[in-house]
């Protein structure tokens, strides 16, 4: 059987398929004529195996062009390579069976782990539908794993100074204070400038997730000890936060997470301190102190309502005084 037969055979089956009532004899020489205007070329299997890895290269070379960082487009390639090593197959193949598969085959994924690789699949095979690459989604079908609810880690009032007081270095103490007026992430940490300080204003300009521009605001007490900081530092280095070191230069995540372990070590508190903690615990006292979800969301840099929700909860103590104002005797 050549190619044109191949596929005018294949044809044939899908539509009698999708529309049996089609009289075939018709729908034969309908496509004899049609085809004859063709050259085909069938692809080999090994074409039809890299098949995947093709449409992989083409959906990252798509989202660099949207504008996705760098580090998101290679946690995007290998959780895609991961899974294309799994199924084997070409994409045209791929159904829902085999995604429910690969996410059931590890038992030591967590839920986080299986709902970030889920969300990378529905990325990707989403795209190959709107790019018109593919006809169907193999991961409409599938829901996000069910997260457990746990309360958001964030320190308290005074847990905050206690870590504070744990603090004995200037730039230790301006370190935790930005971290915590800003509430920003610790990459957005690391890559401030002092250029990008605005005193007058008492804010700091960010660069967030998607390469996404923002301005973040800064506390009276924050700003005192950024003064500090820098005004005690004899180095011509851009950056906000620098190493003590020579070469003077930008801090790396593990220099700031190092710096934070030992001030958790210091402060001995029963709670793990993380530079994601700061965070949380900027958006859980805002909330507490009634700002809104929708200014709360513009200043952490969250793209979608529902990553700021995690912090509406309220507090013990609220939930405490509610009752004691409203309760019916």
């Amino acid at each position: 059987m050549n190619d044109t037969a191949r596929l005018m055979n294949d044809l044939e089956v899908i539509v009698s398929t999708l529309a049996p009532e089609t009289e075939q004899d018709k729908l034969y020489i309908r496509l004899e004529e049609v085809l004859s205007n063709y050259e085909i070329h069938r692809k080999t299997q090994k074409e039809i195996e890299n098949d995947i890895q093709e449409k992989i290269d083409l959906f990252l070379s798509s989202r660099k062009i949207e504008g996705l960082s760098n580090k998101t487009l290679k946690g995007y390639k290998i959780e895609l390579d991961l899974f294309a090593r799994f199924v084997q197959k070409p994409v045209v193949q791929i159904n829902t069976a085999d995604v429910r598969k690969y996410l059931a085959h590890n038992d030591k994924w967590m839920v986080s782990t299986l709902d970030r690789k889920l969300s990378v699949l529905k990325t990707f095979f989403s795209w190959l539908v709107r790019e018109e690459l593919l006809l169907r989604d193999a991961t409409a079908k599938i829901r996000a794993p069910k997260k457990p609810k746990r309360l958001i880690k964030s320190l308290t009032i005074e847990e905050l100074e206690i870590v504070r007081d744990s603090c004995e270095t200037l730039r230790e103490r301006a370190l935790i204070e930005t971290m915590y007026a800003t509430g920003c992430r610790l990459s957005e940490i690391k890559n401030m400038k002092k250029s990008d300080i605005n005193l007058q204003q008492m804010s700091v300009r960010v660069i967030g997730k998607g390469d996404k521009e923002r301005i973040c605001y800064l506390s009276i007490k924050c700003l005192h000890q950024l003064r500090k900081y820098l005004n005690g530092r004899n180095d011509d280095c851009e950056y906000l936060f620098v190493t003590e070191r020579k070469p003077i230069r930008k801090m790396s995540d593990r220099n700031i997470e190092r710096i934070i372990d030992i001030i958790e070590d210091r402060s001995n508190l029963s709670k793990k301190l993380t530079p994601h903690v700061f965070r949380h615990t900027f958006a859980q006292l805002a909330m507490e102190n009634g700002a809104e979800l929708a200014d709360v969301q513009h200043l952490m840099g969250h793209e979608n309502p529902s990553t700021t929700l995690v912090y509406s909860h309220v507090s013990e103590e609220r939930k405490k005084q509610a009752h004691k104002r409203y309760h019916v005797q």
